[in-house]
């Protein structure tokens, strides 16, 4: 699909739900000066055409329980798809993987952890390390704070946007334990 599948419109309805997934189709029709049936039938095809892939409530999950943040960077010692498509197997069963990108550059994956501690971290990597997948090395960086999270993707290459928010005053940035295990 290109960007000529989708006009202003659906922009515009794309980037408000994605700022409020709740918000009524009433309301939705308002802010984009559509009639109620008219915008949820676009609602419906951007759905339809895997432009809009799903809705989800974000979660304060260190509110909930205590929690240990991972982002892990993963190398291979080869390059191949059955180890990849094996890791990704394997990984996809592991519910405390909840984030996981193939990337380039001097890693292979990205992969976003969250563990109870740092013992249930220990076990996963022992099962990514030892499962026959190839990986030759994990860096773990331990998530200290979360000073922007992600709310959804800008939809426009309008090059001003960023010029047009107000700069937020930070306080200083405190360094990211890291741990590396090879193995």
């Amino acid at each position: 699909m290109t960007q000529k599948d989708i006009d202003r419109i659906d922009r515009k309805i794309m980037d408000l739900l994605q700022q409020d997934a709740r918000i009524t189709n009433q309301a939705l029709a308002d802010r984009v000066a559509l009639s109620p049936s008219a915008c949820l039938r676009r609602v419906r095809d951007l759905e339809e055409r895997g432009f809009i892939t799903g809705y989800r409530a974000q979660i304060a999950v260190d509110r909930i329980r205590n929690v240990l943040i991972v982002m892990a960077q993963i190398s291979f010692e080869r390059h191949t798809l059955n180890d990849f498509g094996a890791f990704d197997d394997c990984i996809a069963g592991m519910p405390e993987i909840v984030e996981s990108c193939r990337v380039s550059g001097l890693y292979d994956y990205m992969l976003r952890a969250v563990v109870d501690d740092m013992q249930e971290w220990k076990r996963l990597m022992v099962v990514m390390l030892n499962g026959g997948f190839g990986v030759e090395k994990i860096v773990s960086h331990f998530l200290m704070d979360e000073m922007k999270s992600f709310s959804g993707y800008q939809l426009t290459s309008n090059p001003t946007t960023a010029s047009r928010q107000p700069a937020r005053k930070r306080e200083a940035p405190q360094p990211l334990a890291a741990a590396t295990m090879v193995r």
